[in-house]
């Protein structure tokens, strides 16, 4: 009989042995999946810290770039805006005359006029040269068709307002007249 009871004890110790290994083998494979949930979530995490780290970046360079730009063309609009009076005053110095005292006033005002445009240039201000050139309309802007087959077809005859760039920028595109005919102008076809 004691024989039977230490069979049993046996039994019992290692049916005992073996829930305790399957419970040992449940919260081990239990803490391996936190383990993993925690790791995927760590990775995560980095990801959304590293995508963040690169959109604080780009956003530096790009603050960096406007505050260059901005720096740069900081005088454009107020060369947009001085640009009409020029024209003006370009005008009336260029403008023939007989009167000999109101010809030395204009002499006056054309030195003025040609330091303020020497002033401007050195800024970064360019006339845009349109006359006898071929038609772009990234710098001209027709105004009026003319017909003339003496000249070359899309050829610039006339300016009737100066185009300036500023920088690489267009400030005013040049008001332009354009040559354009055909073999048909003037036959009613």
């Amino acid at each position: 009989m004691d024989e039977n009871k230490e069979k049993e004890l046996k039994t019992e110790d290692m049916h005992e042995e073996v829930e305790h290994e399957a419970s040992k083998k449940e919260r081990r494979n239990k803490h391996k999946e936190q383990v993993e949930a925690l790791e995927k979530e760590i990775a995560d995490y980095k990801d959304k810290y590293l995508r963040n780290l690169a959109e604080l970046e780009n956003f530096k360079k790009r603050m960096h770039n406007e505050r260059i730009q901005d720096r740069k063309y900081a005088s454009k609009s107020l060369i947009s805006e001085l640009l009409n009076p020029l024209d003006q005053l370009d005008r009336i110095v260029n403008m023939p005359t007989d009167n000999e005292l109101l010809r030395n006033f204009l002499i006056g005002f054309k030195m003025i006029n040609d330091q303020l445009f020497n002033v401007l240039q050195a800024d970064g201000i360019k006339e845009i040269e349109a006359k006898n050139k071929p038609f772009d309309p990234n710098l001209h802007h027709a105004i009026e068709k003319v017909s003339n087959p003496d000249q070359p077809n899309g050829i610039v005859i006339e300016v009737v307002q100066k185009g300036y760039m500023y920088k690489e920028q267009l400030i005013r595109p040049a008001m332009v007249k354009i040559n354009e005919w055909s073999e048909e102008n003037g036959k009613d076809k």
